[in-house]
């Protein structure tokens, strides 16, 4: 929607230029229908094995629930063909808050999309992790949710040199800071909360905090999540997903199942409060993880 106007590539820019790049027939708008669009792309990638379709799936992820059963029938394309078809498609959704969009422009949605087999969930929190990442969907076979937090499209502290041709396999989460005393495991927006978090703890020599960039989210790169706890016994997941249901709460079963016995204190979730973000942004700010919630939290497990 709206990616290939002529001063205008998307709400964020991200498309600009392309249609004037590549031609009408590679970059062209679609009708406001998500279902339609998915449905569509699902089609096309039919023709040629060879093709590779990106989707902006909605203006923001907010707005790609009505695409929902066409996700989910995508998504069960390569099982339900043993094989045969694999669907090539990269679904881009602009995602999360501290934009002060409101309630319909600041939806995390990672909890739910990644709950259906068939599809590769992936959500950066730096440039060089974007476009890696990115590169990686579009040089693969079968279909990837490319979660994009909207807050850093411009932000300085996420802006990184990009090797050329640069990839970053998935199901790996990068280390962001080595640490000893805590393990945060983060993704998105919060990464850099924890990162802040950390140097402030470091530098009041409260505790020296380890923070895992998960990077992608289906498949789980649970050997290095295991990895640290064993070296930190102390883990922290921090998200801008909603506590009560959100993904973090399958990361802590895993570890719960797999690392119980390294852990020496409860494992402990930061993340949006149970109510959809307010306008305001005291009410955001209320609802929304930040640097200080984090900092509260890892202080309270240091200390257990």
């Amino acid at each position: 929607q709206d990616i290939a106007n002529k001063d205008k590539g998307g709400i964020f820019n991200v498309s600009k230029g392309m249609q004037q790049e590549f031609g009408k027939l590679r970059v062209f708008n679609a009708p406001i229908a998500e279902d339609y669009i998915m449905g569509t792309a699902n089609g096309m990638s039919r023709y040629n094995k060879n093709i590779r379709i990106v989707v902006e799936g909605a203006e923001f992820a907010d707005y790609f629930w009505p695409a929902m059963e066409q996700y989910v029938e995508t998504s069960h394309e390569y099982w339900r063909t043993k094989g045969q078809f694999s669907p090539n498609i990269t679904v881009r959704l602009a995602s999360g808050g501290y934009i002060g969009g409101g309630l319909y422009h600041s939806q995390t949605t990672e909890g739910a999309l990644s709950t259906f087999p068939g599809v590769r969930v992936v959500y950066p929190s730096f440039a060089d992790d974007a476009a890696g990442l990115l590169r990686t969907a579009m040089r693969s076979e079968g279909m990837t949710l490319f979660l994009e937090p909207k807050a850093l499209y411009n932000a300085p502290k996420a802006a990184t040199s990009i090797p050329d041709d640069f990839e970053v396999p998935f199901g790996k989460a990068r280390i962001r800071r080595e640490g000893t005393d805590l393990t945060m495991i983060t993704y998105g927006n919060t990464t850099h909360f924890c990162l802040e978090a950390a140097e402030k703890l470091a530098k009041d020599g409260i505790g020296n905090v380890e923070v895992l960039d998960l990077r992608s989210l289906s498949p789980l790169d649970t050997e290095s999540i295991l990895a640290s706890i064993k070296k930190t016994s102390r883990a922290m997941i921090v998200h801008e997903d909603k506590v009560f249901a959100g993904f973090g709460g399958e990361v802590a079963a895993q570890i719960s199942d797999l690392a119980f016995e390294y852990l020496d204190a409860p494992i402990k979730r930061v993340g949006s409060t149970f109510t959809p973000v307010g306008f305001n942004r005291i009410l955001e700010a209320a609802v929304l993880p930040n640097t200080e919630k984090v900092l509260k939290a890892a202080k309270e497990l240091l200390q257990y």
